[in-house]
């Protein structure tokens, strides 16, 4: 499964769905992913059901898509962390940033 974005039936968030690992090889596809949003969308969801793993480039990552979007989105959420994941995720104080679920 290749990163997967998808907008909600109401066009208020935009789920981006990883695939198993989450590094610096999905650079373009994931800032492709959010780029040119409908200006209805106020929240976004990064769905890591499938990752197992995350280097320190995804965080970058997510802290980029927060400084693009400053201003347009308001909530911004990760969610279906698995354990190894969740503890980077923790680790790195993500949890100030961003809600996880």
């Amino acid at each position: 499964m290749a990163l997967e974005a998808q907008l909600s039936a109401d066009e208020k968030t935009l789920i981006i769905r990883m695939d198993d690992k989450f590094d610096f090889g999905k650079v373009q596809d994931f800032r492709a992913a959010y780029s040119g949003i409908p200006d209805s969308v106020n929240t976004i969801e990064v769905d890591l059901t499938e990752t197992e793993y995350m280097d320190s480039s995804a965080l970058g990552m997510l802290l980029n898509m927060q400084k693009v979007l400053k201003g347009k989105v308001s909530l911004y959420r990760i969610t279906h962390s698995r354990p190894q994941v969740l503890k980077i995720l923790t680790i790195s104080r993500f949890d100030k940033k961003f809600e996880i679920e």
